[in-house]
């Protein structure tokens, strides 16, 4: 994730970290270079572009720009959807760590934290497709099989008998263990929104039916523009296939908001979160520092 100061002008036009400019350099370079071609065969040859209206290219370009905007926002709910789960889950990690303080036991408290955090470790590396053993073994106080269909879900249901026995051994009451097995429901609404985002893209048919559209619109509409604007019209073009390209590469990005992209989630310091409270609520120091940004991407 991109975390910069509000840009300024200078800000603006040079700023390459997150603009996706580099993703979608040759595809406009190719498109300007195409109108220029374009522009000088109407100079060799003004008879073979006398025909060609833009009035055609206005109405597809506003419905173009509709079904963009229509793609661009489902990207972004998807993208908002998921950082406001793991939000919740830190949360809810908060939560389990403050119920859980009444327990005179630390050797019955200190492995059910860790397993949560063991939990946001798996919850990243299930999300990234990483090894779930590497990430979340050190912490776990029982490591899932290999073979475990949802090893995460292994962990919580881990966490709930170590909560169970807890209150069978009278370290909380009823009510505290209620109230722990609802903060426990809740990371299992996390996990399942979290992979339903991650397994569940766009219908194809929009993103073939776009990217199709745009590419057909960018080469065309050299052919409208090259008789009016003649060798301003490349300089147009690329104005025009920044914007079609950009907002289609961010939407690209924004889909699977897990991934590496510099535009993604920062996973791994929202796992750190998780592991700094979970290690001061057991009273350990130092504690390891905060992700910070690196070239203003935040991983």
């Amino acid at each position: 994730m991109i975390v910069r100061p509000h840009p300024n002008l200078v800000n603006v036009l040079l700023a390459l970290k997150g603009s996706i400019a580099r993703r979608i350099a040759m595809r406009s370079l190719l498109v300007t270079l195409l109108a220029a071609v374009i522009v000088l065969i109407e100079n060799l040859h003004p008879d073979y572009f006398a025909k060609v209206s833009a009035t055609p290219f206005t109405l597809l370009g506003l419905s173009l720009s509709i079904f963009m905007s229509f793609r661009n926002n489902a990207c972004y709910d998807r993208w908002y959807e998921a950082r406001k789960a793991l939000g919740e889950m830190i949360t809810e990690t908060r939560s389990i760590i403050r119920e859980t303080q009444v327990m005179k036991d630390d050797g019955v408290r200190g492995p059910i934290l860790r397993d949560l955090c063991g939990f946001a470790h798996a919850l990243g590396a299930v999300l990234r497709r990483q090894d779930v053993q590497r990430a979340a073994g050190p912490w776990l106080s029982q490591m899932p099989p290999a073979g475990a269909a949802n090893p995460c879900d292994r962990i919580l249901r881990e966490v709930g008998r170590q909560c169970s026995q807890a209150a069978d051994s009278g370290q909380i009451n009823e009510w505290r263990y209620t109230l722990l097995a609802s903060h426990l429901s809740a990371l299992s609404r996390v996990l399942t929104t979290c992979d339903r985002i991650k397994t569940t893209p766009l219908p194809f048919p929009y993103t073939l039916l776009l990217h199709r559209t745009i590419y057909l619109f960018c080469i065309l509409l050299p052919f409208a523009m090259a008789e009016p604007l003649g060798w301003m019209t490349p300089f147009f073009i690329a104005i025009v296939s920044y914007t079609f390209f950009g907002l289609d590469a961010i939407s690209n990005e924004l889909e699977d908001p897990f991934g590496y992209d510099e535009n993604d989630l920062p996973l791994d310091a929202l796992v750190r979160v998780v592991e700094r409270d979970v290690l001061d609520a057991l009273g350990v120091e130092p504690l390891p520092p905060l992700l910070e940004p690196v070239e203003f991407v935040l991983t």
